[in-house]
């Protein structure tokens, strides 16, 4: 089915002027304004049979229409019309007017079959009242066409005409006008073969948005649902069964599907989890597509199904997934005796020569046979490649390692519909389409004519155009091939499409946080002391982050990010410093060490609370110091659930307290958490101190030879020979019989060295009193 809704405005109305036609009265001329505002009709085809008819067959179509507006319709009638011109060329259908730029009652391209005595049209007795729907059913014998017996493509559909109630020059009346119209592609044969046949290639996407959390763990059913047989991916399947067709699958999805098969729950807003439901329905159809691999070739999209162009445009946080996802499809594991290409899927604003360069190079396991599939819509219709013979072209690439890419170009116009926009999507104009598309590749040139059609994204949610479009490949003209037979000797080179506007994908926000849960997860891998024994499911799920598919779904895309970044920052506080309280988490206190000198060095304790073995180090700075001297650490291997203590070497030219910060530090310098702040007290001399401290020894070492020499020469002058058992030091106390020897002078101890030499008086023999020449009292002493 598809519609084809229009507005009445009220200029619009005041304009109304047709020629009735032989049951249908003429409306006067006058200048008139709707009694009811904005009246809206919805003309939608339900049928159109047969899709390619012969001359002399004739067509039968229904449909409905739909009054949505509050203006009732009266004396209504559902007419066929057609547009006589003859399409001929493919470029033509894509120059059939649309007319959008015109009032509906204007648009002359598809002539009503106004025959009396004819089925081409159907009035209704009563009038279309608001809401109200009415069907139709018009039979157009052959020759009410009136375009003779010539093959080729013409514009056909059925339009709605009716009185609307109006004021002219404060007179109500009523005016004849066309409240809607919709059109479809009609492909005209003789019959006759066609001059060659179209090689087709049918592309069908099995992909669906990441819903694993972790484990068995998944946030909804709608993977289950999507795969039960009445949902999308259950009838793409069942199409791709009897149809011969190239399967383009995310090979995440089916990582999630295998695990559905074993055994899931579902975790819901609260956290509480819930047996899962679907586990029958995805086994039976993981074997079902299993089977279908036998006669179905696999490509396999990089792992998740990317946002290509928004993580490379995301810069190389983000730009290294794309690498990592084909890197992951290349190493996949899919089973079976059938092995898979691995490829790339990029469409319209995507397609650019740097991002084919950087999506399609450069990653570990590439292959020469990799395919890179784009639609050819990612052109201005100008510059569009003509596909013919072939659609493989070399895309040149000057960014990239590469100059050039193998290409395959999906014809954007075999899954266009038209020719109106508003109902391009449909299945019924997606099957006129395709059949007068191939139609005339098949009747217009010579030699063999290959194509590629793929269903965009987010096409077909229900999957019954897809249903349609394969029902194409039954077409007389049309020969079922799949992606491995559409081959080019040597491709045709041309260059890629120009970056003129956005590609869009995900949001800004969304990519945002997928960058931070990269850094995250990065930072825990770093940590391991053999990074190769990282946990796949780990990376897997950090692929899964960045899928297209989430675009639509950003509430399930926080989910989705947020579950995977609460578990890996769990991880990641179980690897923390511990402060001098007790072996307290690093980030609750701060760590106080001192320093008694201008260098020292203090303890920092990390712990490992994870279950595998890590190697790390400490990092120390000041944010507002820079004499704060730090001496290389070495790293260390900590076991699971152990701690290492680093013995930190540290000087400062300054005293006082410093203000630090520490950090663990992965063996690859990378920063493991917050980091803990510090605080040191370095307690050291300064300049002023350092030259007093010189200045005391100075005088300490000065005095001393003082003393030494002039106690060497006052012996030199002065020999006296040594009694026996006397000690020149420690003379012997006097004897108390012997009168005592009159001193003139009185000798007074000494109260620093800086003291005047003492005088005696000599005895009458002239010599000094030996008790007092190397006296402890005297300077010398």
């Amino acid at each position: 089915m598809f519609r084809r809704r229009l507005r009445l405005s009220a200029t619009t109305a005041a304009s109304l002027m047709i020629v009735a036609s032989a049951t249908v009265l003429a409306a006067p001329t006058a200048i008139a304004s709707p009694a009811a505002d904005d009246p809206v009709v919805d003309v939608a085809i339900d049928s159109f049979s047969p899709a390619t008819p012969k001359p002399g067959q004739a067509v039968t179509i229904t449909g409905r229409v739909t009054n949505t507006s509050n203006a009732t319709i009266a004396n209504p009638q559902a007419i066929a019309c057609i547009d006589e011109e003859r399409v001929t060329t493919r470029a033509e259908i894509a120059a059939i007017p649309t007319e959008q730029n015109k009032p509906v009652n204007n648009r002359n391209t598809c002539h009503g079959l106004d025959n009396p005595n004819s089925t081409t049209f159907q009035a209704y007795t009563d009038a279309l009242a608001p809401k109200a729907t009415v069907r139709f059913q018009l039979l157009v014998p052959w020759d009410e066409w009136h375009i003779g017996n010539k093959p080729g493509v013409y514009a056909v559909g059925v339009m709605f005409r009716g009185n609307v109630a109006t004021v002219v020059d404060g007179d109500k009346q009523e005016s004849r006008i066309t409240a809607g119209r919709s059109r479809v592609l009609m492909p005209v044969i003789d019959g006759k073969p066609t001059a060659r046949k179209v090689n087709t290639a049918v592309v069908l996407p099995l992909r669906h948005r990441p819903t694993m959390l972790g484990n068995d763990r998944f946030a909804n059913e709608s993977l289950a649902q999507s795969m039960a047989p009445t949902g999308p991916l259950g009838r793409l399947l069942a199409l791709g069964q009897k149809q011969k067709v190239t399967w383009l699958v995310d090979p995440a999805m089916l990582d999630e599907a295998r695990q559905m098969r074993d055994g899931y729950r579902v975790v819901g807003d609260n956290n509480i989890s819930s047996p899962g439901t679907g586990a029958k329905a995805v086994a039976s159809w993981l074997r079902a597509f299993d089977a279908t691999r036998a006669k179905n070739p696999v490509v396999l999209l990089p792992y998740g199904d990317p946002d290509a162009a928004g993580l490379i445009e995301g810069g190389n946080g983000l730009r290294d997934l794309v690498s990592q996802s084909r890197a992951a499809t290349e190493q996949y594991n899919l089973g079976g005796a059938q092995g898979f290409s691995s490829g790339l899927w990029l469409e319209n604003a995507s397609v650019t020569s740097r991002n084919l360069a950087a999506a399609s190079t450069g990653y570990a396991g590439a292959r020469s046979d990799d395919t890179t599939l784009v639609s050819s819509s990612s052109w201005p219709a100008d510059d569009r490649p003509s596909l013919s013979p072939s659609p493989v072209y070399n895309v040149l690439t000057p960014e990239g390692p590469v100059k050039s890419v193998r290409t395959v170009i999906a014809d954007s116009a075999l899954t266009a519909g038209g020719p109106d926009p508003e109902d391009a999507s449909s299945p019924l104009q997606v099957r006129q389409r395709f059949a007068a598309e191939t139609e005339l590749l098949a009747s217009t040139g010579k030699g063999p004519i290959s194509v590629v059609a793929i269903p965009p994204r987010g096409w077909d949610q229900d999957g019954q155009a897809t249903a349609q479009l394969l029902q194409g490949l039954t077409l007389p003209w049309i020969t079922p091939v799949t992606l491995n037979d559409i081959t080019a000797p040597k491709p045709v080179v041309t260059k890629a499409p120009a970056a003129t506007r956005p590609a869009s994908g995900l949001t800004g926000p969304q990519l945002d946080q997928i960058r931070q849960l990269s850094n995250s997860t990065n930072t825990f891998i770093s940590l391991l002391n053999n990074v190769e024994q990282a946990d796949e499911n780990l990376r897997r799920a950090l692929l899964r982050a960045g899928s297209y598919g989430w675009r639509g779904f950003t509430d399930e895309a926080q989910r989705f990010i947020g579950y995977e970044q609460g578990g890996v920052s769990s991880q990641l506080n179980k690897v923390h410093l511990v402060t001098n309280a007790g072996g307290e988490r690093g980030q609750h206190r701060a760590i106080k060490v001192n320093l008694s000198g201008s260098k020292g060095q203090f303890p920092l304790t990390v712990e490992n609370g994870l279950d595998v073995t890590i190697r790390i180090s400490v990092a120390v700075s000041s944010p507002n110091r820079d004499d704060l001297r730090i001496q290389p650490i070495q790293q260390k291997i900590v076991p699971p659930h152990q701690k290492a203590t680093f013995q930190i070497k540290a000087s400062a030219e300054q005293n006082g307290l410093i203000k630090a910060e520490a950090e663990v530090i992965s063996f690859q310098q990378v920063p493991v958490g917050k980091s803990q702040e510090l605080v040191i007290q370095a307690a050291q001399y300064g300049s002023v101190g350092w030259i007093l401290v010189g200045a005391a020894c100075a005088l300490l070492f000065g005095t001393s030879a003082v003393r030494i020499y002039r106690r060497i020469r006052s012996e030199k002058r002065n020999p006296t020979p040594a009694e026996p058992g006397s000690d020149p030091l420690h003379p012997a106390p006097l004897d108390s019989e012997e009168p005592a020897e009159p001193v003139t002078d009185s000798v007074e101890p000494p109260t620093d060295e800086l003291q005047p030499r003492l005088t005696v008086t000599p005895e009458p023999n002239g010599h000094a009193q030996e008790n007092l020449k190397e006296g402890v009292g005297t300077k010398d002493g």
